[in-house]
């Protein structure tokens, strides 16, 4: 928690469940990727957290974006962003948002199967495309590596085609996992990056760019390198892997850039047991999986959480969201311990929550409405 926050929280008292992000904290992380990878350009993944005044505050430093739908890119031209500094980074997209996207001036787009690829040739004649690879996802507490990516050979082949159909191959991506612990993750990538690289220019196709995409971490309660080794691992790799033929490289942080800039303010609902043995509590928070925390799935991402009660003695719990659903249950197996002086009506902190949670919000399920957001 930032002084900035505590002291919204002290003097406002804002209704609870709400997440406050401290843009302070957002410049700041900006900054440091351009100052640590300079020789990359940012475009802030604007699903971790489309808040207006987080996309206005990275247009005016500079920022590109990288949007998941014609919603976010519309969003970011609103914001000011020049359509030049826009990647439409899904790989599934409708033909239409395709055509409504290049229509508005973006000119890159990302792609991993023939069908998407016809998709783009058909309605954004002449754009830069990008592949993008298949990555296990090994490492990473929140691992990308099903949906999205094709194999190597598939994606040589892809690329040729590109050309073939008027686009032009401008590039490979890559995403080795969200909140990625794995730091070596990132020479496994460039390596085979390289390799299609090599393949292609072999068959004709001179390649220009690499998006590695995210995976650089937020703080948890899991031990783990922080952003800045993920960044030294990255340069590491490429130069390894590419030497004096560099790319031109892509970075698109969403969680590094606004994960440790937020802070879930919650209230407990209720305390209670299953058994008169039980030594395990329920506590019950006004926040859970439907309102902004789809991420404890299978308790992957886990937050730190603190109470106004802390260095009190503590007692394991089962944390739990309100609402009427049995899959509503946040931590069950992961030992979170909380004070056992804790009370309903007691204010919960759950911290570096700024990334994916108001953008996972749920609307109206229960009735209750979308996760409020504060940005100071």
């Amino acid at each position: 928690m930032t002084a900035r926050i505590r002291r919204f929280l002290d003097e406002s008292r804002p209704a609870t469940p709400c997440l406050v992000i401290d843009l302070d904290v957002v410049r700041e992380s900006y900054l440091a990727f351009t100052r640590l990878l300079p020789q990359a350009a940012v475009y802030y993944a604007v699903k971790a957290n489309p808040a207006p005044e987080i996309v206005s505050l990275l247009v005016r430093l500079g920022s590109s974006f990288d949007c998941a739908s014609i919603y976010e890119i519309r969003d970011c031209l609103a914001a000011g962003a020049p359509a030049r500094r826009l990647s439409f980074g899904n790989t599934i997209k409708k033909a239409a948002d395709i055509e409504a996207a290049h229509r508005l001036g973006v000119d890159l787009f990302a792609f991993d199967s023939r069908g998407e690829l016809r998709k783009l040739a058909a309605a954004a004649p002449g754009a830069r495309v990008y592949c993008r690879i298949a990555m296990t996802g090994e490492g990473a507490d929140w691992p990308l590596g099903r949906k999205f990516g094709c194999e190597v050979d598939m994606a040589r082949d892809l690329m040729l085609e590109a050309g073939e159909l008027g686009l032009e191959p401008h590039g490979i991506s890559f995403h080795i996992g969200s909140q990625q612990r794995d730091v070596r993750q990132w020479d496994v990538a460039f390596g085979q990056t390289a390799m299609l690289f090599t393949a292609l220019d072999e068959a004709g196709v001179k390649l220009g760019m690499v998006n590695v995409g995210g995976g650089f971490p937020a703080r948890t309660r899991k031990d783990g390198p922080g952003a800045e080794a993920h960044m030294e691992a990255l340069v590491a790799a490429a130069r390894g892997h590419f030497g004096n033929r560099m790319p031109n490289l892509i970075v698109e942080p969403g969680r590094a850039l606004v994960g440790d800039a937020g802070l879930v303010q919650s209230e407990v609902v209720l305390i209670s047991r299953k058994g008169y043995r039980d030594e395990e509590r329920w506590v019950y928070l006004d926040i859970g999986k439907f309102g902004g925390l789809i991420e404890t799935m299978d308790e992957a991402i886990q937050y730190r959480i603190t109470t106004e009660r802390d260095g009190a003695e503590c007692g394991p719990v089962v944390l739990a969201g309100p609402t009427c659903d049995e899959a509503d249950v946040l931590y069950q197996h992961s030992n979170y311990r909380l004070p056992l002086t804790l009370e309903v009506g007691d204010r919960v902190a759950i911290e570096s929550a700024g990334a994916y949670t108001a953008s996972y919000s749920s609307v109206n399920f229960n009735g209750l409405p979308p996760l409020a957001t504060y940005c100071i």
